[in-house]
């Protein structure tokens, strides 16, 4: 592997956490808490792999322009802009929401997951869509 393939291993782990906590969500809404915990942790795991590996890439190559034109740019940059944003805000968040977990402090656990998930799933897919409109659409 070189640093060359870290975006496509970048999309990859942001699928995998996608589905991590999509799957996690449905373990936890068949109270099967065991499995919940397991998938959530991974998927914590996983995007951690993905910030590791995004910043080697970035300290390594810097950023690719989009190079798209007309609406699909607007598109792309309206994307790029919530995911990245959206991204600072999930760390912290993230960390909260599960170190509650652990603690089985459920009532604020419930109270924070109800944010934290749909921003975090928000985050992981629009990595992937971000990927596919810079390596696949405007390469």
């Amino acid at each position: 592997m070189t640093i060359q393939d870290l975006p496509a291993l970048n999309a990859a782990l942001n699928a995998t956490s996608a589905c991590l906590l999509a799957t996690g969500f449905y373990f936890i809404k068949q109270r099967r808490i065991a499995a919940h915990r397991a998938c959530m942790i991974a998927a914590l795991v996983v995007s951690s792999l993905f910030l590791v590996s995004y910043l080697v890439y970035h300290a390594h190559i810097g950023s690719k322009p989009f190079h798209g034109q007309g609406p699909i740019r607007v598109v792309y940059f309206l994307i790029l802009i919530t995911h990245v944003i959206l991204a600072a805000v999930i760390v912290p968040l993230a960390l909260v929401t599960v170190r509650r977990g652990l603690r089985m402090d459920v009532t604020r656990h419930r109270r924070i997951a109800r944010w934290t998930w749909p921003l975090w799933m928000y985050v992981s897919v629009t990595g992937v869509v971000i990927y596919v409109m810079l390596y696949w659409i405007s390469p």
